[in-house]
């Protein structure tokens, strides 16, 4: 993994040794979409800007033409997921570059993305530092929680999975594409995709900044709900026994700390024997791990798949 990478080299120039696309879901962004595109375009004058609009109801096709960027809209509003996997897909560049359409992406740090991909890496990740405006004490905690439990399930280092803005081989994107979700959880699951399977995947410190207008439509409620599918989500794509087998073993110890507890304590008349909540703990933890096996097994058979 890198930390960092030198913006602006003396003498650099903007190209690539490979082309790329700037792809941008959007919703309802009409207020602010056409400076993202300048932004973009300030530090990509020769990229291709394909802006999927998500069945807005406001004038952000419109806005976006204006701007000089290829518009692909949604007839239908299907989700900020599917509107990126649409960009993906469409998408003419070897690389792409996934920013939002809220002005929270700094494009000064473009330069920083873009340039490890030529020095062969697959993927990298705008990491956000804590220092990011806007975000919730509460946010940030529960995105530090996604990416200790993304660790421990890829058993590697990552960080701020829930960062959109990254840059990626469309090659190499393209094989896990069907597996991304069509609402909030695709960045998590790009990131565990392509780190599980071998890829090499860098990050780079950035600062979010404000939406540069409009309100944001994140709730304390959705959000403990969206959080709870991304955690589901992880575990059964990428490493079920490795949260599966410690609580079948979990389940297994309680079983036999009720047991004791039931023969030398409690129940001390009755002899050796073993209690109901000790026989459903243990029955509960041999089905958990069972589970847990079978999982793992469909999430290897998966990877296989895309090796073969």
């Amino acid at each position: 993994m890198i930390d960092t990478y030198a913006e602006h080299k003396r003498g650099m120039t903007n190209s690539y040794p490979f082309t790329v696309t700037v792809v941008i879901p959007a919703f309802n962004e009409g207020h602010g979409i056409s400076t993202v595109i300048e932004r973009v375009r300030s530090y990509l004058p020769e990229a291709e800007i394909l802006v999927v609009d998500d069945c807005s109801t406001d004038d952000t096709t419109a806005q976006a033409l204006a701007a000089g960027a290829r518009v692909e809209r949604h007839p239908v509003n299907r989700g900020n997921g599917a509107a990126v996997k649409t960009g993906i897909r469409r998408a003419h560049g070897e690389v792409i570059l996934l920013m939002d359409a809220d002005g929270q992406m700094d494009a000064r740090y473009i330069p920083a993305i873009l340039g490890p991909i030529a020095e062969g890496f697959d993927m990298i990740v705008g990491a956000r530092t804590r220092d990011t405006q806007g975000d919730s004490r509460a946010r940030r905690l529960g995105n530090q929680a996604l990416d200790v439990l993304g660790s421990y399930l890829v058993e590697t280092e990552v960080r701020d999975l829930t960062s959109g803005y990254r840059a990626m081989r469309r090659d190499v994107i393209m094989e896990f594409v069907h597996l991304l979700p069509n609402r909030y959880s695709y960045p998590t699951t790009s990131t565990l995709a392509l780190t599980k399977a071998g890829y090499a995947v860098g990050f780079v410190p950035i600062a979010g900044q404000k939406r540069s207008g409009g309100k944001s439509g994140q709730k304390l409620l959705r959000n403990g709900i969206k959080f709870g599918l991304i955690i589901l989500r992880m575990v059964s794509l990428f490493a079920p026994l490795r949260v599966y087998f410690p609580v079948a073993l979990l389940m297994q110890t309680l079983a036999l700390i009720s047991t004791l507890i039931s023969i030398f304590i409690t129940d001390v008349e009755r002899g050796l024997h073993i209690p109901n909540s000790a026989a459903a703990l243990i029955v509960g933890g041999i089905v958990v791990f069972m589970f847990g096996l079978l999982g793992e097994q469909i999430a290897a058979l998966r990877f296989d798949r895309r090796d073969r």
